[in-house]
């Protein structure tokens, strides 16, 4: 399975961080061991002082695809969920500034926090039409909506799926909206689907 993330895909968080409205789909893969499942805990690793959440609706592939074409791209979806995106914030300052890739900052272990999934029947609007947001310490720190997303989930999956093939059970992370921030030893973080909590996260 591959965790494909989508980055810079919400106006107000590439504002945030001072980036430029992009072209086309920017995404980064990150490796299996990038999972963080069933509520585990997150345990902030030594190489970064400045460790960010990163909030996103998470897409479940449910068949193969390739080259799909947006007319049929939701049909590949089986499951929504929410996410967190960890991120060392100050290694991805470094790797920006030298024009490095991102792996070290976005693909390490347990970056990837991933929530209960749910099937997509549960929500007959679609990924266009879903809100989401995220609880620090059950202060929210983040809300967003997918109508507000630059690329659509239909433009993502046909956009990826012309360089990688698209399986059964991969991940696409959707991007994330204004509102990141930093974690400390200590925080709880909570993330919602349309009112549904979905994921639960403590940071050791």
């Amino acid at each position: 399975m591959k965790i494909i993330c989508i980055g810079q895909n919400y106006r107000e968080h590439i504002r945030e961080l001072g980036s430029s409205v992009p072209g086309s789909p920017v995404f980064f893969c990150k490796p299996d061991t990038a999972l963080l499942l069933r509520n585990r805990p997150f345990y902030i690793p030594d190489f970064t002082s400045q460790l960010h959440y990163e909030t996103e609706l998470v897409l479940r592939i449910g068949k193969v695809g390739k080259n799909i074409d947006p007319a049929f791209a939701l049909s590949y979806i089986d499951a929504y969920t929410v996410g967190f995106d960890f991120t060392a914030r100050d290694l991805q300052a470094r790797c920006r500034k030298e024009g490095l890739p991102w792996e070290i900052c976005k693909a390490f272990d347990n970056s990837a926090a991933i929530g209960a999934f749910v099937p997509k029947e549960k929500y007959p609007q679609g990924p266009g039409d879903l809100h989401f947001e995220m609880k620090k310490n059950g202060i929210t720190c983040q809300s967003g909506h997918t109508g507000d997303m630059i690329f659509s989930a239909e433009e993502i999956i046909s956009h990826v799926s012309r360089f990688f093939t698209l399986r059964t059970g991969d991940y696409i992370f959707t991007g994330t909206p204004c509102g990141v921030g930093p974690v400390a030893i200590g925080d709880k973080l909570e993330a919602f689907l349309e009112g549904e909590p979905l994921l639960r996260c403590s940071i050791k």
